[in-house]
């Protein structure tokens, strides 16, 4: 193993975008209006505080994809990356038919539905009951290069 196998190949955290965070400003004035009449001095710090609040309970929950020393993790759950098969690249309309309805239900999902587009990796531990990963990534390419994209499929 050389030196770059034990660093980080990949780091996304699956954050809403900016007009996401832009549209909860609104929380601002909502909170101040309803502060005014109870304190209207605290009003606006309150109104802040709680914006910053929401954001970094965003920021909080929002899970981590990385390739790290030969592994994938993927929010809570990880898997050497030796046991990753095909990796398909998923479009808006492919990753819609792989979370959708006729899904099946063994699948490891990692969604976020202001991403559209992501990865389905196959999962070759026979001892696995799951069959394939799904995650949502706003750079499945690199994703897909960390992983070493051994079978390319779609």
């Amino acid at each position: 193993m050389t030196a770059n196998t034990t660093a980080v190949r990949y780091r996304e955290r699956l954050l809403p975008g900016p007009g996401f965070f832009g549209a909860w400003l609104l929380l601002i004035p909502a909170t101040a209006l309803v502060m005014t009449p109870i304190n209207k001095s605290a009003a606006i710090p309150v109104a802040v505080g709680l914006y910053v609040l929401v954001a970094l309970i965003f920021f909080a929950l929002s899970p981590v994809i990385q390739v790290e020393n030969g592994e994938l993790r993927a929010g809570r759950a990880a898997i050497p990356v030796s046991l990753i098969g095909a990796v398909e690249p998923l479009g808006a309309d492919a990753l819609r038919d792989a979370i959708g309805p006729g899904a099946d239900a063994r699948n490891y999902m990692v969604v976020r539905g202001w991403i559209h587009r992501g990865l389905k990796l196959e999962i070759t531990d026979e001892s696995d009951p799951t069959p394939h990963w799904i995650l949502t990534s706003r750079k499945p390419l690199a994703l897909a290069e960390a992983l070493g994209a051994k079978g390319h499929a779609g």
